[in-house]
């Protein structure tokens, strides 16, 4: 299907509204061609550094979205599929996460610094429509709740759809479920895995303009369960081409998996990038999680321990393993784990990980995901071209605070890009880099800059 008729399809279906969980997938990349991309190749002497020359990091909320408990009502959705399984007391856990905790919640973020991704799941479990109305929720609370994550969660949070439901797969012909009770109609499981780009495409396009019409904006999405995880290639198109159409976005992201083996690599990965010299280049990042849900669990009944992430001494855990490789440390948790069933134990382990990591580090900088995304986009395809002291960038995606070493010693450099001239400000220490600074380092030279989409020049 051609990319222009997502939002048509995804419209037309929304209007028609006027009538879980398995952990993120424990992925083997091994051998897939399509995975990642290389980038350009850089002069000699040239190196693309982290951004301010820090570590990435930044903190996942998955299964979150207005009000509901997806673990009170998604769990007896799973185990209509599973009877077996999913034994959990589902009636004893709250039917709601109030609004008074995210309150709390993004308070305690926001004095912190902290950044990442918030899931707003559309449809969640099958309850009602974040555009429409919740059953069991008045029409003021379900803005309100809307209003909360737009205007106080979304400078510093990305937010996501979880697909639609998070549940049952949705017919997108009429905006109901489909009715089969099995692993090939849950979101979950088994239907997303043999959808071609732009089915995956349309669907996802569906749940992006769900949240659209409630004045929410996305650059990704993060898969619910094992969503796709055997068809990521896919995936990685569906997203690109739906994030393109409903939002306008050049680089679109997704989080679908989590990788805790500490040989193997976390950074982003890139796929189906396009149009790179022209107007309109485009392309899909895979961010990747490297914890699990070590806070209170997908279901709120799974008590966590702050050691995983990093110890009380603060030489060990999975989030010291991954800064001191200094890659982007992403670590994941699920929104009714950190309510606790209103014990907010998963919340207070949070707390107690965020303050363990800065007492340990100061060369940390939080950065949602769209943010990470877009700046390995830019270090993988920015061409760069080195004459004695002048440096040319060609830069398909602009990205903020853009850090390399120079191999020469730069006195007073300046940016040039179009009719603008800005002056670096030199500073005495790699602390202090911020945007348009530069740091002197020997006969070297770190710079960081506001990196322009398009050609610009630093002379120096």
């Amino acid at each position: 299907m051609k990319r222009r008729t997502f939002l048509q399809h995804s419209a037309l279906s929304t209007t028609a509204l006027l009538p879980w969980n398995t952990q993120p997938h424990e992925f083997n990349w091994g051998e897939e061609p399509q995975k990642a991309i290389s980038p350009v190749d850089l002069p000699d002497g040239v190196e693309i550094l982290n951004p301010c020359g820090r570590v990435p990091v930044s903190f996942i909320i998955d299964d979150s979205t207005a009000l509901v408990n997806m673990a009170h009502f998604g769990i007896p959705q799973f185990k209509e599929v599973f009877p077996e399984q999913y034994l959990q007391d589902w009636r004893k856990l709250p039917r709601e996460i109030p609004d008074s905790f995210v309150l709390e919640f993004l308070e305690w973020c926001d004095a912190h610094g902290v950044k990442g991704k918030y899931s707003m799941v559309p449809y969640p479990a099958c309850t009602g429509w974040l555009h429409r109305l919740i059953p069991g929720w008045t029409s003021a609370e379900l803005k309100e709740s809307i209003r909360i994550v737009r205007e106080l969660a979304q400078p510093n949070w990305d937010i996501h759809p979880e697909m639609i439901s998070h549940t049952q797969v949705i017919d997108i012909r009429t905006g109901l479920p489909f009715p089969n009770a099995t692993p090939e109609y849950m979101e979950n499981w088994d239907w997303s895995q043999t959808k071609s780009s732009d089915e995956l495409g349309e669907y996802i396009a569906y749940a992006l303009n769900v949240l659209k019409e409630a004045g929410l904006y996305c650059e990704g999405v993060t898969t619910p369960g094992g969503f796709a995880h055997r068809n990521v290639p896919n995936l990685a198109k569906g997203t690109r081409d739906a994030v393109r159409e409903v939002f306008g976005a050049d680089v679109a992201h997704f989080f679908r998996d989590v990788i805790t083996d500490p040989r193997k690599s976390v950074v982003p990965q890139i796929f189906h990038a396009e149009g790179l010299e022209t107007d309109h280049p485009n392309c899909s990042v895979h961010i990747i999680a490297c914890t699990g849900d070590w806070f209170g669990g997908w279901d709120g009944l799974t008590p966590g321990d702050p050691d995983k992430f990093i110890t009380a001494d603060l030489s060990q855990g999975r989030m010291v393993e991954v800064i001191e490789q200094e890659e982007p440390a992403i670590f994941i948790c699920h929104w009714p784990g950190i309510y606790y069933n209103g014990e907010k134990l998963g919340f207070n382990i949070f707390k107690t990980v965020v303050n363990r990591l800065h007492e340990k580090y100061d060369n940390l900088v939080w950065m949602k995901l769209s943010e990470i995304a877009r700046y390995w986009a830019a270090k993988s395809f920015t061409r760069v071209e080195l004459d004695k002291k002048k440096v040319q960038f060609h830069a398909p995606f602009a990205t903020d605070q853009f850090t390399l070493r120079l191999p020469f010693k730069a006195s007073s450099p300046e940016l040039l890009f179009g009719q603008q001239q800005i002056s670096l400000k030199k500073v005495d220490s790699e602390k202090s880099l911020d945007r348009n600074t530069f740091l002197p380092q020997g006969k070297q030279t770190i710079v960081c800059i506001d990196l322009p989409k398009g050609k610009s020049e630093l002379i120096g």
